[in-house]
């Protein structure tokens, strides 16, 4: 394409553009026709210059004039309740549902690793021994000990937020993490479950499984299920990076990092309440079973978002991105 021709071709359009928005809100009717007509056609014009023949000022002077244009044809709006509530009720649970092929694959594979972690480390005394000297171990896995005393070495409120601070930074880290590849996603996962997998062996080397699970099954199911989903989110983001798909890379990873990023807000309320039951419930006086059962329901209640809300919005075509009205319009990819 001969740029110097396709700009004397079409000046005159982008300068009345220009003056059209120059006018404001007093336009006449058919002043607002040509307007979006021009506006238009400002759009198709910017995209082949940016696919054909990229030209620094001129792409700089139609991106402007285009969203100016847009603002003024479409109408500037403010998020409101509306969007909060479109949120939680369709784009979040669909954008999980959504992803589901990528975090309950992380789970099953993460559980596995924390398990074969916990075994080794309880039939291995050598490991147990590298780990910490015989008496701090046992002063962590006595009645009343560290692990015990951990859940209760804070006022309730002040642990339930500070916990729910670090897990949702920890899922924020992984969501964003993921456009590198997803390879420090991997890294975050590897040391959750270590964590999680030594203090299994060291308590059922200690003959207190039952004790470590009764405190950490009643936050821990729904805390570790809303990792997964970030670890999940953050690979199926840094795997995008790799394979696109149909769409340009640039395309595909705008509208997964835009839906990573309403991730990592619903994520912060998923952790927010497993935050309120590991500082509130687990080191309350309430019988195991009690806790447990709490636990069990909290996550019981998420899956169930996600796979009736979420299943039934995605189905009706909600991916998680922000509105198609809100989107930066792209021109079709071929295959």
């Amino acid at each position: 394409m001969d740029l110097d021709v396709f700009v004397t071709a079409h000046r005159a359009e982008w300068d009345r553009l220009e003056q059209l928005l120059g006018r404001g809100r007093r336009l006449t009717g058919a002043e607002a026709d040509e307007l979006v007509a021009l506006y238009q056609r400002a759009s198709t014009h910017l995209s082949l210059i940016q696919s054909s023949t990229p030209d620094a000022v001129l792409t700089g002077r139609l991106t402007q004039l285009v969203a100016r244009a847009r603002a003024t044809v479409t109408g500037t709006r403010r998020a409101g309740w509306r969007d909060a509530a479109r949120f939680f009720a369709s784009a979040f649970p669909a954008a999980v549902y959504l992803s589901r092929r990528w975090w309950i694959p992380t789970a099953v594979l993460s559980t596995l690793l924390g398990v074969l972690i916990g075994w080794w480390v309880a039939m291995n005394p050598e490991v147990q021994a590298s780990i910490a000297a015989p008496e701090e171990l046992r002063a962590m896995t006595e009645p009343g000990g560290g692990y015990e005393a951990y859940y209760s070495s804070h006022p309730a409120a002040s642990f339930a937020a500070q916990v729910w601070t670090n897990n949702a930074q920890a899922a924020a880290v992984c969501l964003v993490a993921g456009a590198f590849l997803g390879l420090p996603v991997l890294w975050i996962l590897f040391l959750n479950m270590a964590n999680l997998g030594v203090g299994l062996g060291l308590m059922a080397s200690a003959g207190r499984l039952d004790v470590f699970l009764g405190l950490i099954l009643p936050h821990g199911l729904l805390e570790l299920t809303a990792v997964f989903v970030a670890a999940g989110t953050g690979l199926r983001l840094g795997w995008t990076v790799i394979d696109p798909g149909p769409r340009t890379r640039r395309a595909a990873l705008a509208e997964q990092g835009r839906a990573a990023l309403g991730m990592a807000v619903g994520l912060a309320a998923v952790l927010f309440v497993s935050g309120l039951i590991e500082g509130f419930v687990t080191p309350s006086g309430l019988p195991t079973w009690a806790r447990i059962t709490i636990g069990v329901a909290a996550e019981a209640v998420f899956l169930a978002y996600v796979y009736v809300l979420g299943g039934r919005a995605a189905r009706a075509g909600e991916v998680g991105d922000v509105e198609a009205a809100d989107r930066t319009a792209s021109l079709p990819t071929a295959a």
